[in-house]
C-alpha cells in the first residue's frame, strides 16, 4: 500500500526564490531515493509563496527515510526551514475500495 505525503510551504516574504531554488534542488534528489514513487513541486498561481510538494512512497518507513537523507537534512532542516513562515504535512493512505 502506498504513502502519499502533501507537504504544503508558505516562505516568508523575499524568500520565495530561495525556497524554489532548494525545491529545484531536492527534487531529483529525492526522485532517486529507493522507494519513491513520486515527488512533484508546485507554486501556488495565487500565492507565489505558496509551495505544494506531493510525495509518494511504497511505504511510511520510505518517507522516515527521506526525512533523514543527507540531502534532506542539509537543503531542507538546515536552510530553509528557517525561511519559511509555515509548513503542513499531511499524509494520505489509499482508501479501500
Amino acid at each position: 500500500m502506498t504513502y502519499v505525503v502533501q507537504a504544503v510551504w508558505t516562505a516568508r516574504d523575499g524568500e520565495e526564490s530561495k525556497v524554489a531554488d532548494i525545491i529545484r534542488l531536492i527534487t531529483p534528489l529525492s526522485r532517486q531515493e529507493p522507494g519513491n514513487l513520486a515527488y512533484q513541486a508546485h507554486v501556488c498561481t495565487d500565492d507565489p509563496r505558496r509551495f505544494m510538494i506531493y510525495e509518494e512512497y511504497v511505504d511510511a518507513a520510505a518517507f522516515q527515510a527521506h526525512r533523514a537523507s543527507d540531502h534532506f537534512q542539509e537543503h531542507v532542516v538546515g536552510d530553509c526551514l528557517a525561511r519559511l513562515e509555515s509548513r503542513e504535512i499531511t499524509t494520505y493512505t489509499p482508501l479501500a475500495s
